[in-house]
Parts: C-alpha cells; sequence; structure tokens
C-alpha cells in the first residue's frame, strides 16, 4: 500500500473514531454543553487534532451530509431516464433510509438536530450543495433550466426534511420512507413536481 493510502486510511479511521466519541458526548451531555476540549479529551487527540478534521461541532455531527448529495446525484443519474424526475427523486432519497442503524440512537440523533438551532442551520446549508450536486441531472431530465429544476429540488429536500421531523416527532413509530413517500405524495396532489 502506498503512503498516500495508509495516510487516507488513519485519516479516516480518526475522523471515524472522533465522530463516534463526540456523538455519545452530544447525546449524553446535550450538543451545546458539549466543548472541543471535551471530545479531544474523550477521544485521546489533542484540541488542534479536532480542529484539524472539523471546524465547527456541527461539522462533527453533519460531516457526511454534503457527501450524500453526490452520492444522491451519482444514483438519480443511475435511475431509468424515462421514469419522472419527482418519482425518481422520491426512489433515491428514499434508499438513504435503507442502511440499519440502531433506532434508538438515530431517534436521539434526529431530536438533537431538530432541537439545536444551529445544526438545523448547518444542515440547510449542505442542502444547498446537494441542490448543487443534483442540478446538471435534474436539468438534464427536465430539460429545462436551474430556475425550474431547482425548485424541483428544493421541494424534494423540503420533503425529506418534513418526513425526518415528523419522524422524529412520532418517535421512528412510522417508518421515515412512508413519511417521504407521504411527503411527496401532498406535493404531487398540488399539480406534481416534474
Amino acid at each position: 500500500m502506498t503512503s498516500e493510502g495508509l495516510w487516507s486510511r488513519a485519516r479516516r479511521d480518526a475522523v471515524a473514531q472522533i465522530v463516534d466519541v463526540a456523538m455519545n458526548l452530544f447525546l449524553d451531555k446535550g450538543f451545546e454543553a458539549t466543548t472541543f476540549d471535551d471530545i479531544a479529551a474523550a477521544a485521546g487527540v489533542s484540541r488542534r487534532s479536532v480542529f484539524r478534521y472539523f471546524g465547527t461541532k456541527e461539522d462533527i455531527v453533519l460531516g457526511g451530509l454534503s457527501g450524500d448529495g453526490a452520492r444522491v446525484a451519482a444514483a438519480l443519474a443511475g435511475r431509468p431516464d424515462d421514469e419522472p424526475v419527482w418519482q425518481s427523486l422520491l426512489a433515491v432519497l428514499t434508499e438513504i433510509d435503507q442502511e440499519p442503524a440502531d433506532h434508538e440512537r438515530l431517534l436521539k440523533i434526529s431530536e438533537m438536530m431538530y432541537g439545536t438551532p444551529s445544526l438545523r442551520a448547518r444542515s440547510v446549508e449542505k442542502h444547498l450543495q446537494w441542490r448543487a450536486d443534483l442540478l446538471p441531472e435534474v436539468k438534464r431530465r427536465l430539460k429545462t433550466g436551474d430556475l425550474r429544476a431547482g425548485t424541483v429540488i428544493a421541494a424534494a429536500i423540503a420533503c425529506l426534511d418534513s418526513a425526518g421531523e415528523e419522524w422524529t416527532r412520532l418517535r421512528g413509530s412510522v417508518p421515515l420512507r412512508d413519511l417521504l413517500a407521504a411527503a411527496f405524495g401532498a406535493v404531487s396532489d398540488l399539480g406534481g413536481a416534474g
């Protein structure tokens, strides 16, 4: 293995360890009450090391969200061209919910997300990156410009956010994919999204 490969693996392992430790602290102590010093001490690294990988606590929680936009865009590009865009977006966003996870932990993280204004704001910021990632493919499929394509994407992301918030409010008693389908259906009932 090359030294670059070793460095990349070491970096990925360090990031994963810091995220895991930080998430445990956030869920135990609360997001606002947890400091970078707390995270560094629990992870057994320096405060500077934590800052090397994460500029803010919000980045620790939401760091993977921006990368999800590229994955969603790639999944969208893999959908059949003759499938309606709105249906394709629902299908690829539903795939996000397919990874097995600890239900109770996911619920706690979701409660933290929807209950912390700085995390909500940062989530919106990350979703703007999703819009940029999805825009070329949605424009191609709709054969339209930025305004219509961007609006369709924004509506899909709003549906995802609404479904996530409702899933949290219902304490996960209804599958997220069902809530997402209902949110997409609500928009479709208003006249469709393409």
